[in-house]
């Protein structure tokens, strides 16, 4: 099969490769559609928990080309999507229900072959059904679970205000789970004019341009701060820059994927002061279902979030448009 793989960070290729071979309880999917993450391009820098050399690719759509002696709940021809997270259900945080704390945690695309390759396997237990969910758009199911588990974690309340910084396809992911969480009060900020004009037509009730005169539009529309802000844009100096914006109570929703090692500082008196929560959210944590769900009954939409679709032999392009192209939202590969 052809495959996409990264040798070691900074180098890729596109292989022939040979094609997988489902076990007994896995399921093997013809991959029909694969996005690329920030957690792929940190993968190519070498600065996540990779395996190299790896086929990365852990968002993504496509359909059961065959089954395993004891998968029964799929068959052949089945349009699916798969959690690529596999725990290993015997350590300690699994038996609390914890499984994205995984000690043993795997995952397609970063610690076993994953999507950037015509074929991919998945346990049957990670594999769900799509239904009429085009292949882009179930692509997508996976970062919606990784929003909705976040959602989970900051327990979002009727009436909050909300505040995201970032308006990259994660931010605009989190903007409309906010509104559809409870938030009647969403604000975007962004250094770039089209996105806001999508977080607009998404349904954010303000947008701001991240400029010189970003604090004061903020402060003008929440003069107390807000009840929930979130970084979406993973850069250290932005999620710094949150706090001045959270009300008494107030919640700072780590959210955006800072690389491993980097450390940033925060008003220690003030999150004392003003009883506020710092609230990380890692993966997702059974959440696929209410992904599939949001998406297939229109509360969240996601097809305006694939600005690129790219055959895999523009791997090497993808990954550049996913990090530079100033018009890019979601890159994706259609296989």
């Amino acid at each position: 099969m052809k495959a996409a793989r990264i040798e070691r960070p900074g180098q890729s290729t596109v292989v022939t490769a040979d094609d997988p071979m489902p076990g007994a309880d896995d399921v093997l999917i013809k991959v029909r559609a694969a996005g690329i993450c920030g957690t792929d391009l940190h993968i190519f820098k070498g600065e996540y928990e990779a395996e190299y050399p790896i086929i990365p690719g852990h968002e993504f759509s496509g359909e059961v080309a065959a089954v395993g002696a004891n998968v029964v709940n799929f068959k052949v021809g089945d349009r699916v999507t798969a959690d690529p997270n596999i725990p290993c259900n015997r350590c300690y945080y699994c038996q609390r229900n914890e499984p994205n704390q995984c000690k043993n945690l795997r995952a397609i695309g970063v610690t076993r072959s994953g999507a950037f390759a015509e074929y991919v396997i998945a346990p049957e237990g990670n594999v769900f059904n799509i239904g009429d969910i085009t292949y882009g758009a179930a692509a997508l199911i996976e970062p919606l679970a990784c929003v909705v588990w976040g959602i989970k974690r900051v327990d979002v309340q009727a009436g909050d205000t909300a505040l995201v910084f970032g308006a990259g396809p994660m931010g605009l992911l989190v903007a409309q789970s906010l509104k559809q969480a409870g938030a009647h009060k969403v604000v975007v900020t962004d250094v770039v004019p089209w996105r806001l004009q999508m977080a607009e037509q998404l349904g954010a009730t303000h947008t701001v341009m991240a400029d010189n005169h970003q604090t004061a539009k903020l402060k003008s529309i929440e003069a107390e701060g807000y009840d929930i802000v979130v970084d979406a844009t993973g850069i250290p100096a932005v999620l710094e820059g949150t706090f001045p914006f959270v009300k008494p109570r107030g919640k700072v929703w780590v959210f955006g994927v800072t690389p491993q090692g980097t450390t940033v500082k925060f008003p220690s008196y003030e999150v004392f002061r003003k009883d506020l929560q710092i609230i990380g959210s890692f993966a997702v944590n059974r959440t696929f279902p209410q992904s599939i769900a949001l998406i297939q009954n229109g509360a969240i939409k996601v097809e305006p979030l694939i600005s690129h679709q790219l055959p895999l032999d523009d791997f090497s392009k993808g990954l550049e448009l996913a990090e530079k192209d100033p018009k890019r939202v979601k890159v994706q590969f259609n296989i």
